[in-house]
């Protein structure tokens, strides 16, 4: 046979055995292994390996859009040096994701603008590349999704979907008071996850302040006595990174503007 009807052969078996990448790469690797003069297991290893890496590397992207993550935030673009009461190696340990292994959750309170929603979305995308279903939703959306579930009949098709995530990542808890009803169905999500799977929340007001969005005092207790068992808790008690650095912004233009009126 000749070599070209061979390659076609090759690369059409390839494709059978669902090996899309070694099937496209195929000839790219025949003519380095010919250049280098190298064996056929080192052949096969580097284009088995390259099929490898594409594999995980689609999978991650799945995760990825499966997360809906409004903004995509990851480890190596953050400053660390922004989350001053946030220590640099507990950050590294939550991107490794072990809390997630021992069902564990974190909640960051905070004032708007401190960094709560990267940090969550930071950990959140670390989750996804090391394996783990991730979703992020704001609680007033997941709310609103679980009232409009039950009116559709479709809540314990929703809630069993929502419970086969590994970390879910619950948004902005404390910016809009939920109705009697969305109170109960997110108690019910945490209640199915309490000691199952992870949570992330992300909130403005301290815990004290939680009966005001949560409405019943028995309720919220309950609530956050299965989320607070097995947690950590972070205070971003600086000032808003947005504010401060708009005020960098300004204080700059201004002084622009003078050295251009010297001139």
């Amino acid at each position: 046979m000749t070599a070209p009807g061979q390659q076609i052969l090759v690369e059409d078996t390839l494709r059978q055995l669902r090996l899309p990448t070694m099937a496209r790469e195929y000839p790219q690797y025949v003519r380095q292994a010919q250049e280098a003069g190298e064996a056929y297991e080192g052949f096969l290893l580097a284009l088995a390996t390259r099929e490898l890496e594409q594999r995980h590397t689609n999978r991650v992207e799945r995760r990825l859009q499966e997360a809906r993550f409004p903004l995509l935030k990851t480890l190596e673009k953050t400053d660390l040096n922004k989350w001053p009461g946030f220590d640099a190696v507990q950050v590294r340990q939550y991107a490794e994701c072990h809390y997630i292994s021992r069902r564990e959750n974190l909640v960051l309170l905070g004032k708007h603008g401190t960094g709560k929603t990267h940090a969550a979305t930071v950990f959140g995308v670390e989750a996804c590349r090391r394996g783990h279903r991730v979703f992020f939703t704001t609680a007033a959306h997941l709310a609103n999704t679980l009232i409009e579930a039950r009116e559709e009949r479709l809540l314990k098709r929703t809630l069993a979907k929502l419970a086969r995530y590994d970390l879910m990542i619950l948004d902005e808890v404390g910016y809009i008071p939920f109705s009697a009803e969305g109170a109960q169905l997110l108690f019910q999500v945490f209640s199915d996850r309490y000691e199952k799977a992870s949570l992330i929340v992300t909130s403005n007001l301290p815990f004290a302040q939680w009966t005001s969005v949560f409405g019943e005092a028995s309720l919220t207790a309950a609530l956050l006595d299965r989320l607070t068992h097995h947690c950590a808790i972070h205070e971003f008690d600086w000032e808003s990174i947005r504010f401060t650095e708009s005020l960098k912004r300004n204080t700059l233009k201004r002084k622009d503007k003078i050295k251009g009126g010297k001139g």
